[in-house]
């Protein structure tokens, strides 16, 4: 299995107008990372239109968390090298240009290459509930194609991490992402 790093991808269309999404970067031989989105998606069509993309890596995992839940309202400046948006909550971020585009039924791959790098703010280390936030972001993006008993085996156990370690960033992340599960056992029901 290749390395994927988590991280939150902005994109743009012809207009100018960022987009945000949670996507796993999948690492490429050298310094090429491969951005593969599901079809249909924005990001999909943003990257066909405008071959650029920035990957902000932060430690706000309400920006995951948002993304999911309808809270896509996070400030952006402009990228320096690339067309795009960097996410002002970014502690760094990648600026990719796409270099090549491997088509596929289900999710097409834009291979980048790293244009610029930028370091904003330190970090300062990562806690459980930040990463159990991410992992259930993942789970709530995946709630039509799991079975709901491995759905809520998962939730059990990620929030044994909210309630040991998170701060209120976490529990707030974790509250959008329990409104969406709540909507999709209710729809079980």
């Amino acid at each position: 299995m290749p390395l994927i790093t988590e991280t939150i991808v902005t994109t743009s269309n012809s207009a100018g107008d960022v987009h945000i999404a949670p996507l796993g970067l999948i690492a490429t031989d050298g310094d090429r990372w491969t951005i593969a989105p599901f079809k249909p998606s924005r990001t999909l069509d943003n990257l066909r239109a405008v071959p650029f993309a920035v990957a902000n890596h932060t430690d706000d995992v309400r920006v995951f968390a948002g993304c999911l839940t309808g809270r896509r309202d996070w400030a952006v400046r402009k990228a320096e090298q690339v067309q795009g948006g960097v996410l002002e909550a970014a502690l760094s971020h990648w600026e990719l240009a796409v270099e090549e585009v491997i088509e596929d039924d289900v999710r097409p791959k834009f291979v980048c290459r790293v244009a610029h790098v930028g370091n904003h703010a330190p970090w300062t280390g990562m806690n459980r509930a930040q990463a159990a936030v991410l992992e259930c972001a993942v789970l709530v993006s995946r709630l039509h194609m799991l079975p709901s008993e491995k759905v809520e085996a998962e939730l059990k156990y990620l929030e044994i991490a909210i309630l040991k370690t998170a701060g209120t960033r976490e529990e707030e992340a974790w509250s959008w992402l329990m409104e969406r599960v709540d909507a999709w056992r209710e729809k079980q029901a």
